[in-house]
């Protein structure tokens, strides 16, 4: 059932890829770790090494902002896992947003993007924040511009593309295909499940139990990258006086109320706070908000409902979810300079 469902979401993932401060050595294309399965990359996007090195400069370069004080790596930054570790962001001027950033890893393996699934592609996804005012603050034709100006650049552009007359399409190319390659896999629940079984605590192997069999948290957190690229009702925020209605905003179907899309557990240790407006400080507190079936609203999803789990139950769980910690990141560094 398990192997099915995850088969299904790797598939749509497949049909709709379908559809100077340079490092010496270039990122090469990253053989997947244990645990997860081939990345399909866009037909009009594959991976390069120079398009991968461009992006990596490009996702760093605070350059891209209005005022040159924030870059993809504020938001997104490997010392927290990919996200900030705040409960929502901050982008130029110190501006707030209202949701937490998720984390870059495995992100090749996500369908539609943002919480609430308003665009379809990481390309385009790439894009958003650049001319968001809150966050960088810019317009992708001065964006564009600015990048014309540095030499550096332009000879990296015709390097990576076969030409210096670059766009924001170019640009947001080269940003996703560097983010394609950050990963996370061989964890020791990978590792358990090719069948080295001290790879896992017998902690872990309960708490893997809870979570399959007596919680059955796979119904959202499935497949090789834990989640079902699907959305859902939890009732997260629903109480404010002025909740943030999620997808809604999106489609104006009143079934989209109040969803979110499910986020990755890899990594999921490292990457508090959580939900969407990281109001839950720790996993404790993650397993503590599903036990007593969220929060009632209108359109609570179904399969929210108060799990009764035992106190050892919770602590496993717990441990089992640090078993979803693995390697593939850890690497990846910010460049020592960048382009002039």
């Amino acid at each position: 059932m398990r192997f099915s469902r995850c088969l299904m979401v790797i598939l749509a993932g497949a049909i709709l890829s379908i559809a100077a401060g340079q490092s010496p050595v270039k990122p090469k294309r990253p053989s997947e770790p244990l645990g997860l399965v081939p990345v399909v990359w866009p037909a009009d996007n594959p991976y390069t090494p120079d398009k991968a090195e461009l992006g990596r400069l490009l996702y760093f370069d605070p350059r891209l902002s209005a005022d040159g004080t924030v870059s993809c790596a504020t938001c997104h930054n490997p010392q927290f896992a990919f996200t900030d570790g705040a409960p929502v962001s901050t982008g130029i001027r110190g501006q707030k947003g209202t949701r937490s950033a998720p984390t870059v890893i495995n992100r090749a393996y996500s369908l539609a993007q943002f919480w609430d699934g308003r665009v379809a592609t990481l390309e385009e996804q790439a894009k958003g924040p650049m001319a968001n005012p809150i966050e960088m603050g810019s317009t992708h034709q001065a964006i564009v511009g600015n990048l014309k100006n540095i030499q550096g650049y332009r000879v990296l552009f015709a390097k990576a593309f076969g030409d210096e007359d670059f766009t924001i399409d170019h640009i947001a190319k080269a940003i996703t295909t560097f983010e394609r390659t950050i990963m996370s896999g061989n964890s020791p629940y990978d590792r358990y499940q090719a069948g080295r079984k001290n790879a896992m605590t017998p902690a872990q192997i309960h708490g893997m139990s809870v979570f399959f069999d007596k919680a059955k948290c796979d119904a959202c957190h499935e497949g090789v990258n834990f989640t079902s690229n699907m959305y859902a009702n939890l009732g997260v925020g629903i109480d404010k006086t002025d909740p943030d209605v999620g997808r809604y905003a999106v489609t104006h179907d009143p079934k989209d109320w109040g969803v979110f899309k499910t986020p990755t557990l890899r990594e999921i240790a490292h990457t508090a706070p959580y939900m969407h407006d990281g109001s839950l400080k720790t996993l404790e507190d993650v397993v503590e908000y599903y036990d007593k079936g969220g929060t009632p609203n209108k359109n609570l999803d179904q399969k929210i409902k108060a799990l009764h789990l035992t106190a050892q139950d919770k602590k496993d769980l717990v441990a089992f979810l640090n078993a979803l910690s693995g390697e593939g990141w850890q690497h990846i560094k910010a460049p020592e300079a960048f382009p002039q």
